[in-house]
Protein backbone atom coordinates (compact mmCIF):
# COMPACT_ATOMS: atom_id res chain seq x y z
CA UNK A 1 0.00 0.00 0.00
CA UNK A 2 1.62 3.37 -0.90
CA UNK A 3 1.12 6.10 1.55
CA UNK A 4 2.61 7.59 4.50
CA UNK A 5 0.54 8.77 7.55
CA UNK A 6 2.05 10.98 9.75
CA UNK A 7 1.76 10.61 13.98
CA UNK A 8 -0.41 12.99 15.41
CA UNK A 9 -0.50 16.15 16.18
CA UNK A 10 2.94 16.10 16.21
CA UNK A 11 6.00 14.48 13.90
CA UNK A 12 9.81 14.77 13.69
CA UNK A 13 11.80 17.04 13.32
CA UNK A 14 12.54 16.33 9.81
CA UNK A 15 14.81 17.69 7.37
CA UNK A 16 13.13 19.24 5.23
CA UNK A 17 14.20 19.82 1.43
CA UNK A 18 13.22 23.72 1.81
CA UNK A 19 12.81 24.70 4.95
CA UNK A 20 15.59 23.54 7.07
CA UNK A 21 14.92 21.06 10.12
CA UNK A 22 11.56 20.84 10.52
CA UNK A 23 8.66 20.14 13.47
CA UNK A 24 6.32 18.94 11.77
CA UNK A 25 2.44 19.66 12.99
CA UNK A 26 -0.44 17.37 11.47
CA UNK A 27 -3.83 19.11 12.79
CA UNK A 28 -5.26 15.71 11.22
CA UNK A 29 -5.97 12.23 12.49
CA UNK A 30 -2.73 9.95 13.35
CA UNK A 31 -4.66 6.63 11.33
CA UNK A 32 -5.30 8.44 8.36
CA UNK A 33 -6.01 11.30 5.67
CA UNK A 34 -8.84 14.30 5.26
CA UNK A 35 -7.68 16.51 2.48
CA UNK A 36 -9.95 19.12 0.25
CA UNK A 37 -7.55 17.76 -2.68
CA UNK A 38 -7.11 14.18 -3.64
CA UNK A 39 -3.60 14.56 -5.15
CA UNK A 40 -2.72 11.84 -7.82
CA UNK A 41 1.18 12.51 -6.12
CA UNK A 42 0.28 12.97 -2.40
CA UNK A 43 3.05 10.86 -0.30
CA UNK A 44 0.51 10.35 1.63
CA UNK A 45 -1.79 8.45 -0.75
CA UNK A 46 -5.53 8.58 -2.35
CA UNK A 47 -8.13 9.94 0.40
CA UNK A 48 -9.90 6.69 0.03
CA UNK A 49 -6.59 4.19 0.98
CA UNK A 50 -6.30 5.80 4.73
CA UNK A 51 -9.92 6.53 6.15
CA UNK A 52 -9.24 7.81 9.39
CA UNK A 53 -11.14 6.18 12.58
CA UNK A 54 -10.06 8.62 14.69
CA UNK A 55 -10.78 12.49 15.59
CA UNK A 56 -8.47 15.18 14.77
CA UNK A 57 -6.51 16.85 17.87
CA UNK A 58 -8.41 19.28 19.74
CA UNK A 59 -6.33 22.14 20.24
CA UNK A 60 -5.34 22.09 23.44
CA UNK A 61 -3.59 18.31 22.57
CA UNK A 62 -1.94 20.47 19.76
CA UNK A 63 -0.85 22.90 22.53
CA UNK A 64 0.12 20.53 24.86
CA UNK A 65 2.36 17.70 22.67
CA UNK A 66 4.05 20.81 20.82
CA UNK A 67 4.82 22.63 24.49
CA UNK A 68 6.47 19.05 24.89
CA UNK A 69 8.12 18.28 22.12
CA UNK A 70 9.38 21.79 22.54
CA UNK A 71 10.48 21.36 25.97
CA UNK A 72 12.33 18.44 25.01
CA UNK A 73 14.32 19.55 22.14
CA UNK A 74 15.57 22.47 24.37
CA UNK A 75 17.15 20.48 26.52
CA UNK A 76 18.90 18.66 23.91
CA UNK A 77 19.88 21.10 22.50
CA UNK A 78 18.24 20.66 18.93
CA UNK A 79 15.96 23.61 18.24
CA UNK A 80 13.69 23.71 15.32
CA UNK A 81 14.52 25.86 12.39
CA UNK A 82 10.59 25.85 11.38
CA UNK A 83 7.59 24.65 12.63
CA UNK A 84 5.55 22.74 10.24
CA UNK A 85 2.09 22.41 9.56
CA UNK A 86 1.67 19.42 7.52
CA UNK A 87 0.77 15.65 7.65
CA UNK A 88 -2.02 14.29 7.05
CA UNK A 89 -4.19 16.42 4.70
CA UNK A 90 -5.16 20.15 4.92
CA UNK A 91 -4.18 21.80 7.98
CA UNK A 92 -6.59 24.92 7.28
CA UNK A 93 -9.73 22.43 7.56
CA UNK A 94 -9.09 22.22 11.24
CA UNK A 95 -12.03 23.68 12.80
CA UNK A 96 -9.99 25.53 15.97
CA UNK A 97 -6.73 26.68 12.74
CA UNK A 98 -6.83 30.12 13.47
CA UNK A 99 -6.50 29.70 17.32
CA UNK A 100 -3.97 26.85 17.22
CA UNK A 101 -1.72 29.26 14.99
CA UNK A 102 -2.08 32.08 17.47
CA UNK A 103 -0.73 29.27 20.00
CA UNK A 104 1.42 27.98 18.42
CA UNK A 105 3.14 31.52 17.54
CA UNK A 106 3.08 31.95 21.31
CA UNK A 107 4.62 28.66 21.89
CA UNK A 108 7.41 29.41 19.23
CA UNK A 109 8.14 32.79 20.81
CA UNK A 110 9.00 31.34 24.01
CA UNK A 111 11.02 28.33 23.41
CA UNK A 112 12.61 28.82 20.05
CA UNK A 113 12.14 32.73 19.12
CA UNK A 114 14.31 31.80 15.99
CA UNK A 115 12.63 29.37 14.18
CA UNK A 116 9.54 30.25 11.53
CA UNK A 117 6.31 29.16 11.49
CA UNK A 118 4.96 27.60 8.06
CA UNK A 119 1.69 26.25 6.88
CA UNK A 120 1.66 24.10 3.99
CA UNK A 121 -1.65 24.46 2.32
CA UNK A 122 -3.61 23.54 -0.88
CA UNK A 123 -5.36 27.25 -1.05
CA UNK A 124 -8.76 25.50 -0.93
CA UNK A 125 -10.24 27.19 2.21
CA UNK A 126 -8.45 31.07 1.67
CA UNK A 127 -11.93 32.35 1.01
CA UNK A 128 -12.79 32.06 4.61
CA UNK A 129 -11.87 34.76 6.32
CA UNK A 130 -10.51 33.75 9.71
CA UNK A 131 -8.16 31.38 8.33
CA UNK A 132 -6.61 34.26 5.75
CA UNK A 133 -6.15 36.40 9.19
CA UNK A 134 -4.39 33.35 10.34
CA UNK A 135 -2.11 32.51 7.36
CA UNK A 136 -1.45 36.77 7.69
CA UNK A 137 0.51 36.27 11.00
CA UNK A 138 2.80 32.99 9.91
CA UNK A 139 6.18 33.63 8.38
CA UNK A 140 6.14 31.27 5.79
CA UNK A 141 2.60 31.42 4.09
CA UNK A 142 2.94 28.25 1.10
CA UNK A 143 0.10 28.16 -0.75
CA UNK A 144 -0.27 25.21 -3.90
CA UNK A 145 -0.96 26.16 -7.58
CA UNK A 146 0.08 23.73 -9.66
CA UNK A 147 -1.10 25.05 -12.67
CA UNK A 148 -3.59 27.27 -13.86
CA UNK A 149 -5.70 24.87 -16.36
CA UNK A 150 -8.81 23.60 -14.89
CA UNK A 151 -8.76 20.60 -16.66
CA UNK A 152 -5.12 19.48 -15.55
CA UNK A 153 -6.26 20.36 -11.90
CA UNK A 154 -9.11 18.63 -12.11
CA UNK A 155 -6.90 15.06 -13.19
CA UNK A 156 -3.73 16.14 -10.92
CA UNK A 157 -5.25 17.56 -7.53
CA UNK A 158 -8.68 16.15 -8.19
CA UNK A 159 -9.97 18.79 -5.24
CA UNK A 160 -13.04 17.13 -2.71
CA UNK A 161 -16.17 19.63 -3.50
CA UNK A 162 -16.06 23.18 -5.20
CA UNK A 163 -12.99 24.57 -6.70
CA UNK A 164 -12.71 27.14 -9.25
CA UNK A 165 -9.06 28.19 -9.76
CA UNK A 166 -10.04 31.58 -10.69
CA UNK A 167 -11.16 32.43 -7.18
CA UNK A 168 -8.07 30.84 -5.98
CA UNK A 169 -6.14 33.14 -7.77
CA UNK A 170 -8.38 36.09 -6.63
CA UNK A 171 -7.67 34.69 -2.87
CA UNK A 172 -4.09 34.40 -3.28
CA UNK A 173 -3.55 38.56 -4.82
CA UNK A 174 -5.64 39.43 -1.68
CA UNK A 175 -2.35 38.47 0.27
CA UNK A 176 -0.43 41.46 -1.31
CA UNK A 177 2.81 39.99 -1.81
CA UNK A 178 2.94 37.67 1.60
CA UNK A 179 2.71 34.14 -0.22
CA UNK A 180 4.89 31.66 -1.07
CA UNK A 181 3.59 29.37 -3.85
CA UNK A 182 4.48 25.95 -4.21
CA UNK A 183 4.15 24.02 -7.68
CA UNK A 184 4.93 20.07 -8.25
CA UNK A 185 5.97 19.55 -11.68
CA UNK A 186 6.00 16.07 -12.77
CA UNK A 187 5.73 14.10 -16.35
CA UNK A 188 4.19 10.50 -17.13
CA UNK A 189 0.38 9.45 -17.31
CA UNK A 190 -3.19 9.25 -15.37
CA UNK A 191 -5.18 6.99 -16.61
CA UNK A 192 -4.33 7.66 -20.26
CA UNK A 193 -3.39 11.66 -19.60
CA UNK A 194 -0.15 13.10 -20.55
CA UNK A 195 0.59 14.88 -16.70
CA UNK A 196 3.63 16.53 -18.68
CA UNK A 197 3.21 20.12 -16.85
CA UNK A 198 6.79 21.56 -17.56
CA UNK A 199 5.81 22.48 -21.36
CA UNK A 200 5.13 26.09 -22.03
CA UNK A 201 1.59 25.13 -22.73
CA UNK A 202 1.91 25.42 -18.84
CA UNK A 203 4.45 26.73 -17.65
CA UNK A 204 4.03 30.39 -19.40
CA UNK A 205 0.02 31.34 -18.15
CA UNK A 206 1.62 29.98 -14.81
CA UNK A 207 4.19 32.78 -14.81
CA UNK A 208 1.72 35.27 -16.00
CA UNK A 209 -0.60 34.64 -12.96
CA UNK A 210 2.66 34.77 -11.04
CA UNK A 211 3.28 38.23 -12.16
CA UNK A 212 -0.60 38.67 -10.52
CA UNK A 213 0.09 37.46 -7.21
CA UNK A 214 3.34 38.90 -6.94
CA UNK A 215 4.12 36.08 -4.37
CA UNK A 216 7.74 36.82 -1.93
CA UNK A 217 8.94 33.13 -3.63
CA UNK A 218 8.01 30.52 -5.51
CA UNK A 219 9.07 26.75 -4.86
CA UNK A 220 9.43 24.42 -7.68
CA UNK A 221 9.50 20.49 -7.14
CA UNK A 222 8.91 17.21 -8.85
CA UNK A 223 8.50 13.86 -7.03
CA UNK A 224 10.51 12.58 -4.20
CA UNK A 225 8.55 9.36 -3.14
CA UNK A 226 6.45 6.95 -4.56
CA UNK A 227 3.33 8.11 -5.78
CA UNK A 228 -0.44 6.37 -5.62
CA UNK A 229 -0.30 6.75 -9.42
CA UNK A 230 2.72 5.01 -10.38
CA UNK A 231 2.72 5.86 -14.14
CA UNK A 232 3.61 9.69 -13.28
CA UNK A 233 7.30 10.13 -13.47
CA UNK A 234 10.05 13.20 -11.86
CA UNK A 235 10.41 16.06 -14.16
CA UNK A 236 14.23 16.47 -15.02
CA UNK A 237 16.23 18.51 -13.42
CA UNK A 238 17.11 21.08 -16.67
CA UNK A 239 13.03 20.84 -16.97
CA UNK A 240 13.01 22.58 -13.14
CA UNK A 241 15.86 25.18 -14.15
CA UNK A 242 14.61 26.46 -16.97
CA UNK A 243 11.14 27.08 -15.39
CA UNK A 244 13.32 28.61 -12.29
CA UNK A 245 14.90 30.43 -14.82
CA UNK A 246 12.04 32.31 -16.62
CA UNK A 247 9.76 33.01 -12.92
CA UNK A 248 13.56 35.12 -12.12
CA UNK A 249 13.08 36.50 -15.56
CA UNK A 250 9.26 37.98 -14.81
CA UNK A 251 11.39 39.61 -11.53
CA UNK A 252 10.09 36.64 -9.08
CA UNK A 253 12.91 34.71 -6.45
CA UNK A 254 12.47 31.18 -7.67
CA UNK A 255 13.68 27.86 -5.26
CA UNK A 256 14.09 24.41 -6.63
CA UNK A 257 14.07 21.21 -5.25
CA UNK A 258 15.53 18.42 -7.56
Amino acid sequence: MIGIVFPSPIFGPVQSRRLGLSLGINLMPADGKICTFDCIYCECGFNATHRPSTQRPTRQEVARALEQKLQQMDSEGRLPDVLTFAGNGEPTAHPDFPAIIDDTLSLRDRYCPKAKVSVLSNATRLHIGEVHAALMKVDNNIQKLDTVSPDYITQLDRPVGHYDVREVISALEVFGGKVIIQTMFLKGTSQGHDMDNTTDAYVKPWIETLRRIRPQKVMIYTIERPTPDTTLEKAEPAELDRIASLVREAGIEAEVAY
